[in-house]
């Protein structure tokens, strides 16, 4: 055999093209997604909480009109804001305390801005909020230091140019006050553990829905297609109950997070096993091996619309409308509520079992006007005359 009609054979053509496409699917996917960052971290939404009636008003009109964010509610009281950012609905709280001016002007003990910031989140954005949070506390803190000698050297009726001097050499006049909640343990693999846990999950589940739907091929022409079909969703069942336990075994053989955690996280992983098995068997099941060809995209698609590396106010639209049809995404978010902290948990729950359902009966319907119900082959002894 030559080596040219060697390169012709359909194995070496698929060789090529698979090689070819996974470069296509994966930078085109991976470049573009991540470019979002650090571009769209002003469409992070946050709050600011004004609880002082005098000079609190000006702060919140500045730092509206000076903040990088485009998001910006200040008509939530601090009981509200703060069930949002546990919700994650807004990711940064800055506070003025209702004191604030009365401290300002009594020079007994310094002003206070705090900043509330939810841990149980991307790893950028948090690194993010804290950069911004330096940031803000900083230009307050020369503003303040600045205006509040000029007024105490303009008492003394100090010159105007050398009060200028004297105020830029005075020490800090305000005090910034990190509050984090919802505080994930030391180590980035306790950062990236939701991104870990659900996408081994889902990959297992993509590669398992690929030889499911071979199984059923295999049935259906020696049992009835329904009965394959019922074989093979009550393998599904199985597959959701035992295979995430490995996954989480070797999680916590480097970090525990307690007996009841675990319990948890098996339970939710279940569920997200099981949609994860329903929504790839979709293609795997309508479209045989070639499934794996819409499959694959579809995974590293949303190894950014999952929200692990970015919230969703941060992708670009065609990532932010694929992570609400998304399984890795409702997992990863109930994951961080989940070994860290934070509200919603049910609703993520509740949303990924609603992508597992409406998969579930397109499947079915598939199995109903796909396949034929071709009788099972009866085998017969033969009986020597």
């Amino acid at each position: 055999m030559r080596f040219s009609k060697f390169l012709k054979h359909k194995a070496v053509i698929g060789a090529f093209f698979m090689a070819i496409f996974y470069q296509i699917i994966m930078v085109g996917s991976f470049i573009p997604g991540y470019s979002a960052i650090p571009k769209n971290t002003d469409k992070l939404p946050i709050s600011i909480v004004n609880d002082d009636a005098q000079y609190g008003k000006t702060i919140q009109t500045q730092l509206k009109k000076e903040l990088p964010f485009k998001d910006i509610n200040t008509k939530q009281t601090l009981k509200e804001s703060k069930k949002s950012l546990n919700d994650r609905d807004v990711q940064l709280i800055i506070h003025i305390p209702k004191d604030f001016t009365a401290k300002l002007q009594q020079g007994k003990e310094n002003p206070k801005i705090n900043f509330y910031v939810n841990e149980a989140n991307p790893a950028v954005v948090t690194s993010t909020l804290n950069i911004v949070v330096d940031r803000i506390g900083g230009q307050l803190n020369q503003q303040f230091s600045e205006s509040k000698a000029k007024g105490i050297f303009a008492s003394l009726n100090v010159p105007e140019k050398q009060a200028d001097a004297f105020a830029k050499s005075v020490g800090n006049s305000l005090d910034t006050n990190l509050v984090s909640i919802n505080k994930v343990p030391d180590g980035m693999h306790n950062q990236m553990a939701p991104m870990f846990i659900t996408m081994v999950s889902y990959v297992g589940a993509m590669i398992a829905s690929m030889m499911l739907a071979g199984a059923f091929q295999a049935a259906k022409t020696k049992v009835s297609k329904w009965k394959a079909y019922g074989y093979m969703q009550l393998s599904t069942v199985l597959l959701a109950i035992i295979a995430p336990v490995v996954g989480l075994a070797i999680v916590y053989l480097v970090q525990g997070y307690g007996g009841e955690t675990f319990m948890q996280l098996w339970g939710h992983h279940a569920l997200q096993m099981f949609v994860s098995l329903q929504f790839t068997l979709i293609f795997s099941f309508l479209l045989g091996q070639v499934g794996m060809l819409v499959n694959m995209p579809l995974l590293l698609i949303q190894t950014i619309a999952g929200g692990a590396v970015m919230t969703r106010e941060m992708m670009y639209w065609i990532f932010e409308k694929i992570s609400y049809i998304s399984p890795m995404y409702y997992s990863i978010q109930a994951d961080f509520s989940i070994l860290f902290g934070g509200g919603k948990l049910s609703v993520y729950e509740w949303q990924l079992a609603c992508v597992g359902i409406v998969a579930l009966l397109i499947n079915t319907l598939t199995a109903a006007f796909r396949y034929k119900n071709t009788q099972p082959v009866q085998q017969t002894d033969s009986v020597a005359s």
